[in-house]
């Protein structure tokens, strides 16, 4: 064996290894398991959040995209490169509080919590798990390919044994396994593609020769709109583009889960920090070096292996492997959130809410772990099959999630007049219109992206839900959206009497209720009348 695939699969059994020491912690308790006990810093936060949201499409799909399309493709760049920033400042501080105050260890589980409808929590929960596994799967197929690239192996090993480590790692170590993988991911990831830019680009000529270059041999290729025009005045495309990354993170359960683990919701300050720093050093960079690959290899067979073989193409043996393991860690650090959520989703929110309402603490953690498990080995058996390009299938599966959730995040936080009606019309209508315009073509008959599409539903079907919507939130519902909506941390005698309860309903904000004087000792905004 070549000394660069040992070096490559150290790597692997070193992401083997932490799943295995967090294994004895995460065992202890759902809460360990499924959100890390809440203990999470800032760094970790915002790196491995980023290392989760940005998976093999930005070594794989992205320059592909650029490689097929040219500069129109970064308008998704501009949208990457500001939505850490927009996700936790928009969400972090009050959806970290509001998700402790309601007890809830899920994303879909806070939903419920918050709107207080069962429907909500089917309707959500299956919407989840259906494009959680399918956006997973587009990383097993990213695996696979990169795996064989990299050790010679054929597609179907290569995808069984890189998939196979993310499974096993994720199962042992949870959410905290997940979470700090996430976070050396992250730094392999800046680490590997700014090497590979460093040697590459001056190979075209920094950035002016690579337009020259573009421009003798298509100039289309430097348009907006697009090679060939394609998308010639469409502006809903564009715009499109630019907000499925720009604010769409705020829709994914697997990203979100993020603001309910930081070890308190002022983390969410140096987080913005940290991930603003990422994003820009890191975000454009694989789009660039897609183009440069026009100029560099332009027969290249297949688009998604423009990394790889640039990697190749520039480096040494053992380097390449160092390299290339970037690319591993971009897919491995989504795999395990993506696997994570999913099975988090099937057990708390599917069996322990309507199978098992009794399940012990070690019932759901079994079938927390049954459920990832079950669900990697079928995404391996899809993924042998290849379905639709890395690009194409995430980009659905995206949209879909980020249309379903994104406005009812946004509205748990900052809306006293959202309802349950609101939220259901919304997750409907944004998931809904999203796939028909996906598997219909609407988008070249419209000129309006999916998301675009979706987000417009969305936004218009909240109105409309909370107009015809009966039933308002509880009072002790509003009582902890206002308490979220602080600047400042929750008195520790309160947050500690309101975590121990973990229930599935909002029990312990009751609790929380019948001890009035304690909130009587907090300083509220004038404005925010408790119980109104």
């Amino acid at each position: 064996m070549n000394l660069d695939i040992i070096i490559f699969f150290i790597y692997l059994l070193s992401m083997l290894g932490i799943g295995l020491y967090f294994t004895r912690r995460a065992s202890t308790s759902p809460d360990h398991y499924l959100l890390g006990d809440r203990k999470l810093g800032a760094p970790v936060t915002a790196i491995s959040m980023q290392s989760t949201s940005m998976s093999g499409f930005m070594f794989m799909g992205g320059p592909a995209q650029a490689f097929q399309e040219g500069w129109h493709a970064l308008w998704y760049a501009i949208g990457d490169a500001g939505g850490s920033i927009v996700n936790i400042s928009v969400l972090g501080k009050r959806m970290r509080r509001l998700s402790q105050l309601l007890g809830s260890l899920s994303p879909i589980e806070y939903l419920e919590n918050r709107f207080e409808s069962v429907a909500i929590r089917v309707v959500g929960a299956v919407i989840a798990i259906v494009f959680l596994f399918s956006y997973a799967f587009a990383q097993f197929i990213a695996a696979g390919k990169a795996l064989e690239a990299m050790s010679g192996f054929s597609y179907e090993w290569a995808l069984i044994i890189g998939v196979g480590i993310i499974i096993t790692y994720t199962v042992a170590g949870g959410y905290l396994a997940v979470a700090v993988s996430g976070f050396i991911q992250g730094v392999i990831m800046f680490i590997g593609v700014t090497a590979i830019g460093i040697m590459v680009l001056p190979e075209v000529g920094g950035l002016t020769g690579l337009n020259e270059s573009l421009r003798s041999i298509d100039p289309s290729y430097l348009s907006i709109w697009g090679k060939d025009l394609i998308y010639y005045g469409q502006w809903g495309v564009i715009i499109g583009a630019v907000l499925i990354y720009a604010i769409g993170y705020m829709g994914l359960p697997h990203v979100v889960v993020r603001h309910m683990s930081m070890e308190k919701p002022n983390t969410a300050k140096q987080a913005v920090l940290w991930s603003a720093g990422f994003n820009q050093l890191f975000t454009f960079t694989p789009y660039i070096l897609g183009l440069s690959a026009i100029v560099i290899m332009p027969t290249i067979s297949d688009p998604e292996m423009v990394i790889p073989e640039l990697v190749y193409t520039f480096f040494p043996g053992v380097l390449s492997a160092i390299l290339l393991s970037a690319i591993m860690a971009a897919i491995m650090s989504t795999c395990d959130s993506l696997l994570m959520q999913a099975g988090t989703t099937l057990s708390r929110d599917v069996y322990h809410r309507f199978i098992n309402k009794r399940a012990s603490q070690k019932q759901v953690l079994l079938v927390s772990r049954l459920c990832i498990l079950i669900g990697g080995v079928i995404g391996i058996i899809v993924a042998t099959y290849q379905p639709p390009t890395v690009f194409t299938l995430v980009v659905f599966a995206f949209g879909v999630l980020g249309n379903t959730f994104l406005v009812p995040y946004i509205a748990s936080v900052y809306s006293r007049k959202a309802n349950k009606v609101g939220v259901l019309c919304a997750m409907i209508g944004g998931s809904v219109t999203n796939i028909f315009w996906e598997l219909f073509s609407l988008q070249g008959i419209t000129g309006v992206h999916p998301f675009l599409a979706g987000l417009i539903l969305s936004v218009m079907a909240m109105l409309l839900g909370n107009l015809f919507g009966k039933t308002p939130p509880s009072s002790p519902v509003l009582e902890a959206f206002e308490l979220a909506k602080l600047n400042r941390d929750i008195p520790k005698n309160l947050e500690k009497g309101i975590h121990e309860g973990l229930a599935i309903e909002a029990q312990n904000i009751t609790k929380f209720i019948r001890n009035k004087e304690k909130v009587t000792n907090i300083a509220l905004p004038a404005n925010a009348k408790m119980g109104r």
